[in-house]
């Protein structure tokens, strides 16, 4: 399907950023991030390796992430039986760039252990440093391309990158190393469990990309997850914060039309998928530790609603799963 999706060339997904970035290093020892720099110059913030980390550094993270076009911030609720406690809420007026083309988790960073003089090193690059390098398809798609001077990239890893990997990401983005900063959030830590939840309105863009609608179709979207406390153990870390959107995040997408919208509430939940209905941990270990063979249809938020601007209606699908999650994340109570 060819998609109506133009993307604003002018816009910089890493221009729009760079004020966060600064504040990221600026207001370090506030968010409990440790800031150091390679020889040639290069940021890397630990917000979780060696560093205690927080909710506000792992908030800031994700609006670097979303390229600085999107509003991230922590709801606390107690009051009418809520979901739970505490919840990330996301909006951005820019769904396709700030999501698909910065906040997407779609670079793939590798190095041998050869390489690093040690252990072998993979993570996912996130962030606005992507559309510097364009190294996945995604981008020939979206039809964007940044060109900017200074670049932010996000791994979610529990080590710091080697150098190998930091002077691939400079020759790809064409950055002096000075002008890159790197974010790590490792997923078992608290900054790091902020900014994955921070992600389900991505997740829902990236399943309506799945899908094959029309990227060009979706102009607004906002979500809520809940946000858990971090787990030591990185297997359930990692299912506490993808539980966190399957089974408890809920997004509004608005859209152009009638047809997409009526499609997108009935095919977006993540209960259309063949493995739902299970901890996420619980999945990824039954699979082997192989993300790609759980069906793709997981990863999406519990319920949508999708409004048309065509028609001014507002379709629904799917349902939080508050059982499963309380089962997951509440100890044993008297």
């Amino acid at each position: 399907m060819t998609s109506t999706f133009q993307a604003d060339a002018a816009m910089s997904v890493n221009g729009s950023s760079a004020r966060l970035v600064a504040r990221l290093i600026d207001d370090a020892a506030r968010l409990h991030v440790d800031i150091t720099r390679t020889d040639g110059g290069t940021v890397i913030v630990d917000a979780g390796v060696n560093a205690k980390g927080s909710a506000d550094a792992g908030i800031l993270i994700a609006r670097i992430c979303m390229g600085g076009l999107g509003h991230v911030a922590r709801r606390v609720a107690f009051d009418g039986a809520p979901l739970w406690p505490g919840f990330i809420e996301v909006h951005t007026s820019n769904p396709v760039l700030a999501c698909l083309a910065s906040q997407y988790a779609g670079w793939s960073l590798s190095a041998t252990k050869e390489q690093t003089g040690g252990k072998k090193f993979f993570s996912l690059g996130s962030g606005p440093a992507r559309a510097l390098a364009c190294k996945e398809l995604l981008f020939d798609e979206l039809g964007y391309r940044d060109r900017h001077d200074r670049g932010a990239l996000v791994l979610e890893v529990d080590r710091l990158p080697p150098q190998v990997v930091i002077d691939k990401v400079l020759n790809d983005c064409g950055l002096e190393p000075a002008n890159l900063v790197i974010a790590v959030t490792p997923t078992h830590s608290v900054a790091g469990t902020v900014q994955v939840v921070a992600r389900v309105v991505e997740v829902a863009l990236h399943k309506t990309h799945v899908l094959g609608v029309d990227l060009g179709e979706v102009v607004e979207g906002s979500g809520s997850a809940p946000l858990p406390p971090p787990s030591p153990d990185g297997i359930q870390a990692m299912g506490r914060t993808n539980d966190a959107i399957l089974y408890g995040g809920r997004v509004h997408l608005t859209v152009k039309s009638d047809a997409a919208a009526k499609r997108l509430a009935a095919e977006l939940p993540s209960s259309n998928a063949r493995d739902y209905g299970r901890p996420f941990a619980d999945i990824f270990t039954s699979f082997n530790y192989d993300f790609y063979q759980i069906d793709p249809a997981l990863f999406a938020p519990a319920e949508v609603w999708v409004s048309s601007l065509e028609s001014g209606a507002t379709y629904h699908g799917g349902k939080v799963d508050k059982p499963l999650l309380d089962a997951q994340w509440l100890g044993d109570t008297a």
